[in-house]
């Protein structure tokens, strides 16, 4: 196994789990609201790999992707009740993303939509791949990373206008609002022209018009906590039938 890859891996475990500690104890001694440090865990775990793959270059084949989506998933069991209510730092990086509302739900949720997300990235990945497009897979995770993850913090801080969506395993309702919504369809937008040269011309008007609004549906639409899988298969439905043009 290529030791660029290890190095990254556990570095962006450490740094991960660093993070989400500090924001634990925001939570608990500052009472900073656990949709905040939510989203920085959120942005993190989008963005690091990224940045880490540039510091400490290594060949992303599919097998590493795979490899790295696993480990991600992997490190959630030391959040599990046993090991967390026995080791009180763990305890505390929990409260970064342990939201009251969520509970008991917090880590299934959380869990199964790394799973999912990842079991429809690994298809889009060889698709684009297959078709000397891999570039395009970086839309979907924009719009998932920066409009999905700025969704929830714009919401709270000025959503004016509620609307009720639905979750996995339970009956209760939650709150999204159409502020917070909106965020996906100005990042789509801007992600959707920022990869304008990847497209033909009739192609990008089609995109422009058609993806910010399926993807802001999509958000919509999706249970609580598990805006990713739909989020991953909207786009890559779109893109592939946007390529066939």
């Amino acid at each position: 196994m290529d030791k660029s890859f290890v190095i990254t891996q556990l570095m962006g475990f450490v740094i991960h789990f660093s993070v989400a500690f500090v924001n634990g104890l925001l939570v608990r001694h500052k009472n900073v609201k656990v949709n905040y440090t939510r989203k920085i865990n959120h942005f993190l775990l989008f963005f690091l790999p990224i940045y880490l793959h540039s510091v400490f270059s290594y060949e992303r084949t599919l097998e590493s992707t795979v490899m790295g989506m696993i480990i991600m998933v992997a490190t959630l069991i030391i959040y599990i009740e046993p090991i967390r209510s026995r080791v009180p730092m763990i305890a505390t990086a929990f409260l970064s993303f342990d939201r009251p509302e969520d509970r008991p739900y917090t880590l299934l949720w959380l869990s199964t939509q790394m799973v999912a997300g990842s079991l429809i990235m690994i298809p889009l990945i060889i698709y684009f791949s297959s078709i000397g497009m891999i570039e395009l897979i970086y839309i979907p995770l924009l719009i998932n990373g920066v409009g999905d993850g700025l969704a929830e913090p714009v919401g709270i801080r000025f959503g004016k206008h509620p609307y009720r969506t639905w979750a996995l395993f339970t009956r209760k309702r939650y709150i999204r609002t159409l502020e917070g919504s909106a965020c996906v369809l100005f990042i789509s937008i801007i992600t959707i022209v920022l990869f304008r040269a990847s497209f033909t011309t009739p192609q990008f008007i089609v995109a422009l018009a058609a993806v910010p609004v399926v993807m802001t549906l999509a958000e919509a639409l999706s249970p609580h906590t598990w805006d990713t899988p739909f989020l991953y298969t909207i786009s890559g439905l779109s893109l592939s039938g946007i390529l066939m043009i």
